[in-house]
């Protein structure tokens, strides 16, 4: 007896879900349209918040920034559940690689002992500082309009609690393998002068109700915390002979500027609407002048206290983000 195989291409009867037809054609959609566009929640709302009844549960009004059409941002990195995780799989492997091979070939004992005290006094104490932001990106999640956006800022929030896990394996491993400098690290971010500024920031951004404005002042925190500790320190460490910490700060620095991919694309979308531009452009130029003067007071003792132990211009290296952060809101404006 003899098989033959033959191919057959079956037609679908409909390409996709009539709602992305009615937006974008009657074509295939990917599946980051099929699982992303047109689908926050609009009508059919049972009652108002009892904790805000001047908005409905989800509400456009949660923000002074707004688009005419939610659906004009969506992610460039395309991200849904498949890829995301995929993407953070990755990434998670890498990070666990690092940690294991610095454990290994016990690295971080071999540190300087000024690089041991900044990773110890102020880069373990971050992870209150990530903790703190997946609690605003959470906030964003529930209160933003638009899936495109909600989306981002739930991957976002889960990112952070691996930021902050990578850098609790950071403690551990440089207190020997015990919990030690974790406790220690909270003690610090409670109590040291140098870390009251920032913590005091973070605490506030709690307290932020426009979801907008939330993001944009972590954002401008991000890129002064980032920019010092990812960018200039790494740099500062492998001049001074703390190679142990550049390989740990390779992995945040990779992971900012791609979370950095979707805040800009926002940016944008908010400022060329056709509607709202001027406005979220006005707004935009004023929050980020407002939190950059106190982001900088904020920063400014973390920066003095680098430099304190590691001479590394620290604080000429903040001034210049801000200078960059300025220079963009100047152009923004223009």
């Amino acid at each position: 007896m003899q098989y033959e195989l033959r191919t057959q291409v079956i037609d679908p009867p409909r390409k996709t879900f009539d709602h992305l037809v009615r937006r974008y054609g009657d074509r295939p959609a990917s599946r980051y349209e099929e699982g992303t566009i047109d689908i926050q929640a609009k009508e059919n709302f049972h009652y108002r918040p009892l904790w805000d009844p001047a908005h409905d549960i989800y509400d456009e009004a949660y923000s002074a920034f707004r688009l005419t059409d939610p659906y004009s941002f969506t992610d460039p990195r395309q991200y849904y559940y498949a890829p995301y995780v995929t993407s953070r799989a990755a990434m998670a492997d890498a990070v666990a690689a690092t940690l294991d091979y610095l454990d290994s070939r016990d690295l971080l004992s071999r540190l300087p002992d000024a690089w041991s005290s900044v990773m110890g006094e102020l880069l373990v104490p971050l992870r209150h500082y990530e903790s703190g932001a997946q609690m605003v990106s959470c906030d964003i999640a529930r209160f933003g309009f638009g899936t495109t956006i909600t989306q981002c800022a739930a991957y976002a929030a889960f990112d952070r609690i691996g930021n902050a896990q990578a850098l609790s394996r950071v403690g551990i491993a440089l207190g020997g393998g015990t919990a030690e400098l974790l406790a220690d690290a909270k003690t610090r971010w409670v109590e040291d002068a140098s870390l009251q500024g920032l913590r005091r920031y973070v605490e506030e951004l709690f307290l932020e109700k426009d979801w907008g404005r939330a993001l944009v002042r972590l954002d401008v925190a991000d890129r002064l915390v980032y920019g010092l500790f990812f960018a200039h320190l790494d740099d500062a460490a492998i001049d001074q002979g703390a190679g142990s910490y550049s390989l740990v700060a390779q992995h945040l620095s990779s992971w900012f500027a791609d979370q950095r991919k979707w805040v800009e694309a926002l940016y944008k979308a908010w400022v060329t609407d056709p509607g709202t531009g001027a406005a979220n452009t006005q707004l935009l130029a004023v929050t980020t002048t407002e939190a950059l003067a106190a982001a900088l007071v904020a920063l400014g003792p973390v920066a003095a206290r680098a430099d304190e132990l590691v001479g590394a211009a620290a604080a000429a290296s903040l001034d210049a983000t801000a200078t960059t952060i300025r220079d963009a809101v100047a152009a923004l404006t223009a």
